[in-house]
């Protein structure tokens, strides 16, 4: 083997351990807006020790393209959307509304990240009268919803 081929082969090589190092991918990171994240319990996840083994499924499964979208309320946190066997460009989405009147004040969002079919966002307060919604939403396109809770 002449030196200039074990000079490329170790090159080859060493550019393969270090991509073997990097992350397969990034994770999705939550996205938000309006006045998201005013009231307790807004921005953390659903998994927090606080919360963990509070929620319940509110409504039925929705569906859009294979795709499943599921609401989950517990009375002690608020909300959380979840969407499962999802596509790459979907997002699970809870929409927040202050007044219960099912406008929108405010939302946050979660991506489905390379490499799995679900996501589930951070929660929503939708106590002391405030109400939330999930969406499933592909592409800047929203597939389906779930009613106000």
């Amino acid at each position: 083997m002449s030196r200039r081929s074990l000079r490329t082969l170790l090159a080859a090589g060493g550019a393969a351990a270090v991509m073997a190092l990097l992350p397969t991918s990034a994770q999705a990171a939550p996205y938000s807006g309006g006045n998201y994240g005013a009231y307790g319990m807004e921005g953390q996840y659903p998994t927090t020790s606080f919360c963990s083994g509070t929620f319940r499924q509110v409504g039925p499964t929705k569906y859009a393209e294979g795709m499943a979208l599921k609401y989950f309320y517990s009375d002690k946190c608020g909300s959380f959307a979840r969407i499962e066997s999802s596509r790459p460009g979907c997002a699970a989405v809870l929409q927040r509304s202050d007044s219960g009147a099912g406008r929108v004040d405010g939302w946050v969002s979660e991506t489905v990240d390379s490499g799995i079919n679900y996501a589930y966002t951070q929660m929503g307060n939708n106590l002391s009268g405030r109400v939330s919604r999930a969406l499933l939403s592909c592409d800047g396109h929203d597939l389906t919803s779930t009613g106000w809770y």
